[in-house]
């Protein structure tokens, strides 16, 4: 009985299928959104509409909440007349970070084999990790304040993110994807002044607002590969970053099984997995034009979406 009642809450933690999920802010705080082919239910308001009892973050959606009366929740919306008082369209929706509360961020450095010669480092033998906090954590469509009193060299990286499911201790690279909940699109913003100079990356990667993250997170189950996604950055509509996450040097199942090997990787934490090569320290000096106040920076990720803040 113990065994059995184990293995049915493991299979819990892997999360729903085939449902995509976001954070919706209002008026009362941040609050789950699952995305539906009429748009984004929100799903606190759909909840006391049709009076179900479904989980309200996609924190408790992760950790292993029953998702049975998600699904319910959107055939209603889909269903009822009243269903269009708790769809938002993804225009007039005002996104929080997917995940708003992660015990860790972790990023990799020098992840894609372009971006590495870009920038004239070697590939690095094991994966290079760092982190973020969850300070530096902000929606789509969100502003995004500059630190132009430390730096005034800012550079943007797309990146897609993984977003853990199980809690992952020691794990195989065979099995490492089975603790994965989902994967989203991030912007691991740069302060590059503050990032060299130290040998430790932190200090330029932790500003305000400095992970952008969404604006969805999409269940692991319609990935098929994530080692085969094209991958964007645009600042004002110019094209900067294009490349696939084949090009990867440590993919997917490799990070996670790398970063379990070291600590507990908990329901919620989220791993940055690095940028293709087109960033604004891979020109050559007398190239670089760095970002500024007014810029709209867009990452697109396939299957994922796209997010967009602006920097002021």
């Amino acid at each position: 009985m113990a065994q059995t009642a184990m293995k049915k809450t493991s299979t819990k933690k892997l999360g729903p299928k085939g449902m995509t999920f976001c954070t919706l802010v209002g008026r009362e705080g941040m609050t789950l959104g699952v995305k539906t082919p009429n748009g984004i239910l929100d799903v606190a308001k759909a909840a006391a509409l049709f009076r179900v009892k479904a989980p309200l973050s996609i924190h408790d959606v992760i950790e292993g909440a029953d998702c049975a009366p998600l699904a319910k929740l959107v055939a209603k919306a889909m269903d009822d007349p009243r269903g269009r008082t708790v769809l938002v369209s993804e225009t007039r929706a005002k996104f929080g970070p997917a995940v708003p509360d992660p015990e860790k961020i972790l990023c990799v450095g020098l992840n894609y084999r372009q971006h590495a010669a870009e920038t004239g480092n070697p590939i690095p033998p094991v994966p290079i990790l760092f982190n973020k906090f969850n300070n530096a954590l902000t929606g789509h469509g969100s502003k995004v304040k500059l630190p132009t009193k430390v730096d005034d060299q800012f550079d943007y990286e797309v990146e897609l993110v993984i977003v853990i499911g199980r809690t992952a201790r020691d794990v195989s690279e065979a099995d490492a994807l089975k603790y994965v909940f989902g994967y989203a699109n991030g912007n691991d913003l740069s302060a590059r002044g503050l990032q060299m100079k130290t040998t430790q990356f932190m200090l330029g990667k932790i500003p305000d607002g400095f992970a952008p993250l969404g604006p969805y997170v999409v269940s692991a189950d319609q990935i098929a590969d994530p080692n085969d996604l094209a991958i964007q950055t645009y600042v004002n509509g110019d094209l900067r970053q294009d490349l696939n996450t084949s090009d990867m040097i440590y993919n997917c199942r490799t990070i996670v099984s790398y970063c379990s090997r070291h600590l507990t990787l908990k329901p919620g934490d989220i791993i940055f997995t690095g940028t293709p090569q087109g960033v604004i320290l891979g020109y050559p000096k007398d190239k670089r034009v760095w970002l500024k106040a007014g810029d709209r920076v867009r990452t697109v990720i396939e299957k994922l979406g796209e997010l967009e803040v602006t920097l002021v």
